[in-house]
C-alpha cells in the first residue's frame, strides 16, 4: 500500500486553528504541561467506556462514580507524571486532586441526564479505524463509540467533557465527526445515519444528518489540508495564526506573533501525525 502521508482529524484541526502549532506538535513534536481539563477528558472517556463492560442494569450514576478513582489511579501507575499536574506526590492525593476529581464526578454525573446507558449496546467502542484516499492520503483516528440500529443504520458518537460552542463555531466542532463519517464510508461503503456530539460541561447533544456531498467536501477540505501542509513543509512557512486560543496555547513562548522564537526546524521527514481523537 503506497501512502503519501497520514492525517487526523486532530492533526487537521492543529493546522486550521495554526499552521506554527501544528508544526510544533507533529514536527518538532515539542513537549506539553499536563492540563487538568484534558486529563479530566481522558479519566471520563475511560469510565464511560468501561461502563460498558458491565451488565446494562448495572451502568448507573453510582456505579460510575465508583469507578473514577480506580480509573485515575490506573491512569497515574501508566504514566506517574500526571501527578505534576497538581504538585502532588506519586500517589496523586491531595486537596486540588480531590476538587478536581469532585469536578469529574459532575462532569460523569452529567452524562447521564443526556443519554441511559441501560438502554444502549455499542457496536464498538474506541475504534481506531482508517482508510486510504485516491490521492494515497490516509486518514485515521479513534471514535470514540458507534451505535448500530438493528435497520443497520449507523450512529457515530464522541463525548466532549468542554461546553458545546455557539452558532459560529458549530462547523467547527462537526469537522471531526464528518471527518470520521468520511473514514467510515469508505471503510464500509455505508453512510453513517447520524453524528452526534455528547457535551458534558453543559449538557447539550448535537446532532447532525451528513449527506453524501457532506462527505464528499469533507474529502476536499481535508486533501486541500493536506496540500497546504506538504507546501508548509517545502517552503518551511509555518506562520501562527494569533487568536482567542493563543490564551491556552503551551508555546506562546516561542511564537514569533508574541516575541517568541521556534527552534530551528528538523530535518525534512514526511508528515505521519500519530493518530488521535
Amino acid at each position: 500500500m503506497t501512502v503519501l502521508g497520514a492525517l487526523s482529524p486532530s492533526r487537521a484541526g492543529d493546522f486550521m486553528t495554526c499552521p506554527l502549532l501544528y508544526r510544533f506538535r507533529t514536527i518538532d513534536k515539542l513537549p506539553e504541561p499536563f492540563s487538568p481539563d484534558a486529563v479530566r477528558g481522558t479519566v471520563v472517556h475511560q469510565v464511560l467506556e468501561d461502563l460498558f463492560d458491565l451488565p446494562a442494569a448495572e451502568r448507573t450514576p453510582e456505579t460510575a462514580g465508583d469507578m473514577l478513582v480506580p480509573t485515575w489511579h490506573r491512569l497515574l501507575d501508566e504514566s506517574p507524571a500526571l501527578a505534576e499536574m497538581f504538585g502532588t506526590g506519586e500517589d496523586g492525593s491531595g486537596p486540588e486532586v480531590a476538587g478536581w476529581l469532585v469536578s469529574c464526578r459532575t462532569v460523569l454525573d452529567r452524562y447521564f441526564t443526556l443519554e441511559d446507558p441501560t438502554r444502549l449496546e455499542p457496536a464498538e467502542r474506541e475504534l481506531y479505524v482508517e482508510t486510504l484516499l485516491d490521492s494515497k492520503l490516509l486518514l485515521r483516528g479513534f471514535v470514540d463509540r458507534i451505535d448500530v440500529a438493528p435497520s443497520g443504520a449507523i450512529r457515530v458518537v464522541d463525548y466532549k467533557t468542554g461546553r458545546s460552542p455557539g452558532p459560529l463555531f458549530e462547523g467547527k466542532a462537526l469537522f471531526q465527526m464528518k471527518f470520521y463519517a468520511l473514514v467510515l464510508w469508505r471503510l464500509r461503503g455505508v453512510l453513517p445515519a447520524m453524528l452526534q456530539l455528547v457535551y458534558l460541561g453543559n449538557g447539550e447533544l448535537l446532532r447532525y444528518v451528513p449527506d453524501e456531498d457532506d462527505l464528499l467536501a469533507t474529502e476536499r477540505k481535508v486533501e486541500a489540508i493536506w496540500r497546504a501542509i506538504r507546501l508548509a513543509e517545502e517552503t518551511g512557512d509555518w506562520r501562527p495564526n494569533p487568536g482567542r486560543l493563543c490564551d491556552w496555547c503551551a508555546h506562546q513562548a516561542l511564537c514569533p506573533a508574541w516575541g517568541g522564537t521556534p527552534p530551528p526546524l528538523p530535518e525534512r521527514v514526511a508528515s505521519t501525525p500519530d493518530p488521535d481523537a
